[in-house]
C-alpha cells in the first residue's frame, strides 16, 4: 500500500492516496477531519476521481467506432496507481497515462494530471487532460469527495443543508435500478436555493442537477464550521449519500451515468467533452473552510 502524501498551509491539511489520487484526509488547523470516516458498513470511499466515464455505462459497456469496451462505473483511474510527480510542503502533483490494460476498455492515449495545493484555507485540485495522440480524445471526468456529516464543530445531521450559488428552477434526475439515468425528471427538492439534508433523499441513490445554474455551493449548519465547494468547469452535479451513513458526497461533473436505453457511441454520452490532439481540457475544484459564524 502506497504512503499518503501529505501537504499543508495555515488553514488546511490534507492526505492524497497516490492510488487513484484520491483525497482521504481533509483537516482543519485543529486537526479535526472535514471528511467521510469512510465506515465499510455503508462506504469506503473518500474522494475517487472519476474518468474516463461518469456513472455507470449501460451493461458495463461502452462503444467506440462500432466496438463494444469493458467499462466499470465511475471509470478506471480511481483504481490505478498514479506517479508523484511533484511534492511540496504545500501541493503535490499526481499522474497516470495510457497502458496496455487501459486500452483494453478505453483506445486511446491520454495523461491525466491532478495537482493539490493548499493556500490558507482553501484546497486546490487542479485538473489536466492532456491528449498526446493524433485523433480526438473522448471523455468524461467527475469528482466525489464525501464530507463529514455532521462536520466537526457544527450542529446535528438534521440542521445540515446544501446551499446553491444561484437559483436552480429545473427539475432533478435520479438514477433507475440499473444504474442508468432515468426517463422521468424528478421535482426539485430545494426551498429556494437550500437543500435540507436528510437520509430519506438518498433512498433511491444519487440527486443529479444536470442543467446546473450554480458554480459553487455551501456546505453546513448556520452556526457551525462550513464547506464551500467551487467547480467552474463542471455543467452537473451529483450529491449522494447512504442512509445512516456519516457522510454527503457533493460531486461536481462533466458526463452522467448513461441515460436508460442509451446504446450510442460513447462520444454521444451526455457530458462527454473531447480533446483535440495535442490539446489540454482543464477542470478544478475549490474547497474552502469557511469561519464559523
Amino acid at each position: 500500500m502506497a504512503e499518503w502524501i501529505v501537504i499543508a498551509g495555515d488553514g488546511l491539511s490534507a492526505a492524497i492516496n497516490p492510488l487513484g489520487a484520491e483525497l482521504s484526509s481533509l483537516k482543519d488547523a485543529a486537526g479535526r477531519e472535514l471528511m467521510t470516516d469512510a465506515d465499510p458498513a455503508f462506504w469506503t470511499g473518500r474522494a475517487p476521481l472519476l474518468f474516463p466515464v461518469v456513472g455507470r455505462p449501460a451493461g458495463e459497456t461502452i462503444r467506440v467506432d462500432g466496438r463494444e469496451y469493458p467499462m466499470k462505473q465511475h471509470g478506471f483511474a480511481r483504481r490505478m496507481a498514479f506517479t508523484v510527480t511533484e511534492q511540496a510542503p504545500d501541493r503535490a502533483t499526481f499522474v497516470l497515462t495510457d497502458t496496455p490494460e487501459t486500452r483494453e476498455c478505453y483506445p486511446f492515449a491520454f495523461r491525466l494530471e491532478v495537482t493539490f495545493s493548499i493556500a490558507g484555507a482553501t484546497l486546490s485540485v487542479d485538473v489536466s487532460v492532456v491528449n498526446p495522440g493524433d485523433a480526438p480524445l473522448p471523455a468524461s471526468f467527475g469528482f466525489h469527495p464525501a464530507f463529514a456529516w455532521p462536520l466537526p464543530g457544527g450542529g446535528a445531521k438534521e440542521v445540515h443543508r446544501v446551499t446553491f450559488a444561484a437559483d436552480e428552477p429545473e427539475a432533478i434526475r435520479r438514477i433507475d435500478g440499473d444504474g442508468q439515468i432515468a426517463p422521468a425528471a424528478c421535482a426539485s427538492p430545494l426551498d429556494g436555493r437550500m437543500l435540507h439534508l436528510r437520509d430519506d433523499l438518498f433512498a433511491h441513490d444519487a440527486l443529479i442537477w444536470d442543467r446546473l445554474h450554480s458554480d459553487h455551493v455551501t456546505y453546513g449548519d448556520a452556526t457551525g464550521p462550513r464547506v464551500r465547494v467551487a467547480f467552474p468547469d463542471t455543467p452537473m452535479l451529483g450529491i449522494w449519500s447512504k442512509p445512516g451513513a456519516r457522510f454527503v458526497c457533493i460531486e461536481p461533473w462533466h458526463g452522467i451515468a448513461d441515460p436508460a436505453g442509451f446504446t450510442g457511441d460513447f462520444r454521444a454520452k451526455p457530458g462527454v467533452f473531447e480533446v483535440a490532439p495535442g490539446a489540454t481540457k482543464q477542470i478544478a475544484m475549490r474547497v474552502t473552510l469557511l469561519r464559523e459564524s
